[in-house]
């Protein structure tokens, strides 16, 4: 999927720039309230959607399939976003470079981190990313732990899973800190942050050989694209959907 080659002494670095710029890109926070509001109320009441907004969708007494068919709708979108980009990057004289690090690259994390987030409120997480402060190093660590579970690295699920469990007994209106301490968060995600440096690096050869051929190269890079996206969100939703934060 990118043509990025990091050195090896410093795997975990360049993991951080690309998430750092990721971030940084505009659209990146998803409004909780404003997305749930809107997609919830094609299909259930105002009075349940506000209790949703309050507490969970779960909680809600919203249906499973309901959250299933947005969760779905939300992946379709953006893999269809993400792909089309990926094609245009794969055609003769891309990618666009954001120094070191390849556009389509950086567009590929921003989508999944999208994504994470529509899929995590649905699924009964409360607000992520904070829509007023500045991005801190502990929304960087969640972030880390929703892509390595996409990139199926265990460590991940498991942190995701501990969280989940927590706020599901304090019925949690924000992220808990302190429980990141609690449960070795911290820990996790710097392994998990080597695992996905060097997953993002070995998506490379395929790009790089179908760029010899114009137009196949450009079907080639999106077709890899759409293939990992899928997989990928698909991964996160089965997780989310078995913690104890979707249940009521």
């Amino acid at each position: 999927m990118c043509s990025y080659h990091p050195t090896k002494g410093n795997i975990k670095g360049k993991y951080m720039t690309i998430l750092n710029k990721a971030m940084n890109m505009p659209g990146v926070r998803v409004n909780r309230e404003n997305y749930l509001r809107i997609n919830l109320s094609k299909y259930v009441p105002d009075e349940q959607v506000e209790k949703a907004i309050e507490t969970t969708p779960a909680k809600a007494g919203i249906d499973n399939q309901v959250l299933k068919s947005l969760a779905k709708a939300a992946v379709v979108f953006h893999k269809r976003t993400v792909s089309g980009l990926s094609f245009l990057s794969g055609l003769p004289g891309g990618p666009i470079q954001f120094g070191a690090i390849p556009a389509d690259l950086i567009q590929f994390i921003w989508h999944t981190l999208v994504i994470s987030q529509k899929l995590a409120y649905l699924y009964g997480w409360p607000q992520i990313i904070s829509m007023e402060q500045s991005i801190d190093d502990d929304t960087l660590n969640i972030m880390t732990l929703f892509l390595g579970v996409m990139f199926g690295q265990s460590l991940a699920g498991e942190g995701i899973r501990k969280l989940s469990i927590h706020m599901s007994r304090q019925v949690a209106v924000k992220l808990p800190r302190k429980a990141l301490t609690r449960y070795g968060v911290y820990n996790l995600t710097k392994k998990v942050s080597k695992y996905l440096g060097i997953r993002l690096t070995k998506k490379s050869f395929a790009r790089v050989a179908s760029r010899f051929v114009p137009i196949i190269g450009g079907l080639a890079s999106g077709g890899i694209t759409w293939f990992m996206f899928s997989k990928m969100a698909g991964r996160l939703e089965s997780h989310l959907e078995q913690l104890p934060l979707a249940t009521n």
